[in-house]
Formats: C-alpha cells, structure tokens, sequence
C-alpha cells in the first residue's frame, strides 16, 4: 500500500509561483512512475506532468514551460514547481503514483491541494 499527501497550495495573483509537494509512504520502494493531475472547478480530471523513476519527464501543453516536475526518490517526495500562473490553472492538484507489486500496476492518489490563482 501506498499513502500520499500534498502541501502546498494556496492563493497566488497572477504571475506568481507555488510550489507543490507530496510525501509519499508505504510501501514507496514499488513506486514506478508518479504525476500530478488537476481538475479544474467544473472541468474534467487533466495531467499536468507525469515522471518516471529514473527522471524523465513530460509536461501538458497548457503548462510546458511554466511548470516543472520533479522528485527525490531518497525522501520519496514528488514536486511541482508552477511559475507563471495563470488564473485558469486555479484547480485542485492531486497527486498519483503507480506501484509495481508481482507484475501489476496499481494506482494511488492523494486527496489534492487547491491551488487559486487571481488577477
């Protein structure tokens, strides 16, 4: 099993920056890759950036450039460092992991942090 939970969020004017983590525990050493996603008030669930154990990364388009995933493995956080905000990326961010036990893949989230950006 594995537990996560975010921090970090909070209220920001346009421009400005947060800075997301989530502390990851259980049974952290099956973790594989881990991602942040958001949903938006009244909008469907959207990956924001996903990466991989090793350090690959990728990022959506609506915040390539502006935001950049990252993790340490030794403390099993993961982080989102958004630059730049914007008042549409006002969502509630959540935190995934995928764990690897006897060949599958489950899935974990966290409860999510809201982030709120205003002009």
């Amino acid at each position: 099993q594995v537990q996560l939970v975010e921090f970090g969020g909070g209220l920001v004017q346009a421009g400005g920056s947060l800075r997301l983590s989530c502390s990851a525990s259980g049974n952290t050493d099956c973790i594989s890759t881990m991602a942040w996603y958001r949903q938006a008030p009244g909008k469907e669930l959207e990956l924001v950036a996903g990466i991989t154990e090793g350090g690959t990364t990728n990022n959506a388009d609506s915040v390539k450039r502006r935001f950049t995933i990252s993790r340490d493995n030794a403390k099993n956080t993961l982080y989102l460092q958004m630059n730049s905000l914007k008042p549409e990326d006002t969502a509630v961010y959540s935190c995934h992991a995928v764990s690897v036990n006897w060949g599958a893949n489950r899935d974990y989230w966290g409860k999510g942090t809201l982030g709120t950006v205003y002009s």
